[in-house]
């Protein structure tokens, strides 16, 4: 019984050791919702009216999503040169395209993508409160291609030390009396 107790006593500390608060993706992956190409529109919109009843104003940081409630702000990030912009989403793109997002021009120049004209992009969420109001938004219609979940942060735990423990037997006349 009391090898057992010191078995237990090392499987602790090496579950203490493995668990820390070092468990938790960075930032950046715990905020991120999509990932996916994103494009801008210009000319051909400007000054006219938007889903969200907005005119559309290319100079402004605003985009086109196919779903996120109007007003939501994302972090976009070009993947291709790291370059990012924060915009609020107050338009809709088609159901059926293939892109993620569409920025306006000036979110587009943030990013240094005017040439290119289509991207590659990261999108995030400002803060874990926005997934969680967007959790509460979709309920159990949440799109498939949206990440939206929540990382609990790990319990605090503090490993004892193994040489402070002072067990009430000596291990030589445990390891006699078995034999």
């Amino acid at each position: 019984m009391k090898l057992i107790a010191l078995i237990l006593v090392f499987v602790l500390q090496f579950a203490a050791f493995a668990v820390s608060n070092d468990s938790l993706p960075p930032v950046e992956e715990r905020l991120k919702i999509q990932e996916g190409v994103a494009s801008f529109y210009a000319r051909k919109f400007h000054l006219r009216k938007t889903a969200s009843g907005e005119v559309y104003n290319m100079e402004e940081l605003t985009a086109a999503h196919k779903y996120l409630p109007f007003g939501t702000m994302l972090k976009v990030t070009n993947l291709k040169n790291g370059k990012e912009v924060w915009v609020k989403v107050n338009d809709r793109l088609p159901q059926s395209s293939k892109r993620i997002i569409d920025l306006s021009k000036a979110a587009a120049q943030e990013l240094d993508m005017v040439r290119d004209g289509i991207v590659k992009v990261r999108v995030e969420v400002p803060d874990e409160e926005t997934i969680i109001s967007l959790l509460e938004h979709f309920q159990d219609e949440k799109p498939e291609d949206l990440r939206l979940r929540l990382y609990e942060n790990p319990i605090p735990f503090e490993r004892p030390c193994i040489f402070s423990l002072s067990p009430n037997f000596s291990l030589e006349s445990t390891l006699l009396a078995m034999n």
